[in-house]
């Protein structure tokens, strides 16, 4: 009952192009995040209280050393002293386990319940989305927002804000203890912080970029999959694997060069972090010894110094992986959020009606319509269709047929003129009362995974079996599905593959039926189909059309000789208008198209005849 597309290989815009590339921590994406963590605040509490004692037992363990050694070992040599530290030493490391254990696993499952709420929106934003968006965007495109960006902000949340917290109190804490130990000796160490300072800046700079590209290209990627995937019957028959793969591997090599590059420079912070933590051990060995010779500080403080050094350096090696991934997040965010923000080009109007029950009666007032502004796709469209009348669009591909359907269904937006239904505005009731009593059957019908039972329910999921047996039967579907081997619980394979393009549109009438529209629009519905499978159709189409306002698209104009009107479309314009004998009559395009088909099919000549020779036509 819906319509859509996409376009083919190349890179995503709009909304993908990232808006504030220099930017390292963006307020709005954090704070986006933070509404979705918000009803489960409790929950983060807990963890992050478990966070603070697994920290807390993480700095502990190299002050009780500095304990065991100066006054149980060194000054005393008390053994049951040595073991009372030596049992809360290993208290503290149970304490730590489980107090890491619990916090992995409290934000895991907040985690997946987030990101549970955030995929849920991203699939009903893309629903409610326009056509127009889905013209101008590829599927593979935003099918990677909702699957690879929101998977990097699960990696945020069950690893880098847990430990972006733990090492932060991690290095707090260690930097407490290693003042209130020396002065002095805390002083030499962090004399090397300048160095860590200078490479964070510069890791800075070049690290955001590189991770916005990341996420451009797996983009890139992914609509490449998508497109190949949907096309690889058109890819066989024109034996193009070979092109189609190069053109893929050069979609992936840019995801390549983007991931090495990201690579590259996340893999210079470890190093120096490396570099600078040695750097401070040796400063401790020298300047500890001096101060142990002299009396400043014990053998104790020195030892524990070299192993907060540890401490200290660790979480800041940690910090930089987190922080990879927090620029990876807000890449990622940035490109969620502009999906969910993207604005609705068709929206129901503030105060927008329920539409009751209709007749059918629709009215083209004066209508005006451009998919690219400048460039005017129906110009001046009027024209009436009272209720149960059926109405046929001709005309040349690309004359603006299938537009009037669209608009009518209000899956775009009108620039001129009015849209009127038993005299309403579509644009004062609401899209969903407004759908719910039309039905569209496309040149391509598309059926959904499941049960060619739960294809024809569709529209109406809870109708019983009885009824959808009776729309296969209406619809002449009825006697090819009880032939396959479960009849109407036979599975459908994706997109319908595994059924002919007219059986596929047997079941697609059958849910029209089953539906029951007051107002049709059958869009080519006989297009690409066989002689037999093509009879079968008009004899639906025939029991469906009764008693509704149809809309018939059609470029076989033997399907539409009994059209109530047919209205031909030329170049966005209504240029003749009348019934089959009264275009027939006319010099002009219609007389035009049908001599093109049919003038010499002496088969259909002889069934016309009448007409021709009323038209004078040899």
């Amino acid at each position: 009952m819906m319509m859509g597309g996409g376009p083919g290989w190349g890179g995503g815009g709009g909304p993908w192009s990232p808006r504030e590339r220099g930017k390292v921590f963006d307020p709005k994406v954090f704070g986006r995040l933070w509404a979705y963590l918000r009803p489960h605040r409790l929950t983060v509490a807990g963890a992050l209280l478990l966070v603070a004692i697994y920290s807390s037992m993480h700095i502990v363990g190299p002050y009780l050393l500095k304990v065991a050694l100066d006054n149980y070992v060194i000054a005393t040599q008390d053994l049951f002293g040595l073991t009372v530290v030596s049992l809360f030493f290993l208290l503290s490391l149970v304490v730590s386990f489980f107090a890491q254990m619990g916090q992995t696993y409290t934000m895991a499952k907040v985690a997946q319940s987030v990101l549970s709420d955030m995929r849920g929106q991203l699939f009903r934003k893309i629903n409610a989305l326009s056509l127009s968006y889905h013209d101008r965007h590829e599927a593979g495109v935003t099918m990677s927002r909702i699957v690879n960006d929101v998977a990097v902000f699960q990696e945020l949340l069950t690893q880098g804000v847990i430990h972006m917290i733990a090492d932060g109190l991690t290095l707090v804490g260690t930097i407490v203890i290693m003042v209130s130990m020396s002065p002095r000796l805390a002083t030499y160490t962090f004399s090397v912080l300048p160095i860590m300072l200078i490479a964070t800046i510069i890791f800075t700079i070049y690290a955001r970029k590189a991770f916005l590209r990341t996420r451009e290209t797996i983009g890139q990627v992914a609509a490449g999959v998508q497109e190949n995937v949907s096309g690889v019957r058109v890819v066989q028959a024109f034996s193009r694997e070979a092109v189609s793969g190069d053109n893929f591997d050069e979609l992936n090599r840019e995801n390549f060069r983007a991931n090495l590059v990201a690579l590259r420079i996340g893999s210079t912070f470890p190093p120096v972090v490396e570099f600078t933590s040695m750097l401070a051990r040796a400063i401790v060995l020298g300047f500890g010894a001096a101060a142990i010779i002299s009396g400043e500080v014990t053998v104790g403080i020195v030892v524990a110094f070299l192993a907060y050094v540890t401490r200290f350096f660790e979480p800041i090696r940690e910090l930089a992986q987190v922080y990879t991934l927090f620029q990876q997040s807000m890449a990622a965010g940035e490109k969620i959020f502009a999906l969910l923000d993207y604005p609705l080009e068709v929206e129901d109007r503030p105060g927008a009606s329920e539409m009751p029950p209709i007749e059918g009666r629709v009215e083209f007032d004066h209508i005006g319509f451009a998919y690219t502004a400048g460039v005017p796709v129906l110009k001046d469209v009027s024209f009436v269709a009272e209720a149960g009348q059926t109405i046929a669009l001709v005309g040349p591909t690309g004359a603006g047929k299938t537009s009037i359907a669209s608009l009518l269904c209000r899956f775009y937006e009108l620039q001129e003129g009015a849209i009127r239904v038993d005299g309403m505005d579509i644009r004062d009731v609401t899209m969903a009362s407004l759908r719910s009593q039309m039905g569209i059957v496309p040149q391509d019908p598309f059926l959904f995974t499941g049960t060619i039972a739960e294809n024809i329910r569709f529209g109406r999921p809870d109708a019983p079996m009885e009824e959808v047996i009776e729309a296969g039967k209406l619809a002449n579907a009825h006697e090819f599905i009880v032939r396959l081997p479960q009849g109407y619980e036979t599975e459908v394979f994706e997109r319908g593959q595994n059924f002919s393009q007219g059986q596929r549109q047997l079941v697609a009438l059958a849910r029209i039926v089953l539906a029951n529209p007051r107002i049709l629009v059958l869009d080519e519905a006989t297009a690409s189909i066989d002689t037999r499978t093509e009879a079968l159709i008009q004899a639906a189409i025939g029991r469906i059309l009764g008693g509704r306002t149809s809309f018939v698209i059609a470029h076989r104009l033997s399907t539409i000789r009994n059209a109530d009107t047919i209205l031909v479309i030329d170049q966005g314009q209504i240029i003749q208008r009348g019934s089959h004998r009264d275009l027939l009559l006319q010099e002009g395009l219609y007389r035009n198209l049908y001599l093109m088909q049919y003038g010499r099919d002496r088969r259909v000549h002889g069934e016309l005849e009448p007409e021709l020779e009323s038209a004078g036509v040899e």
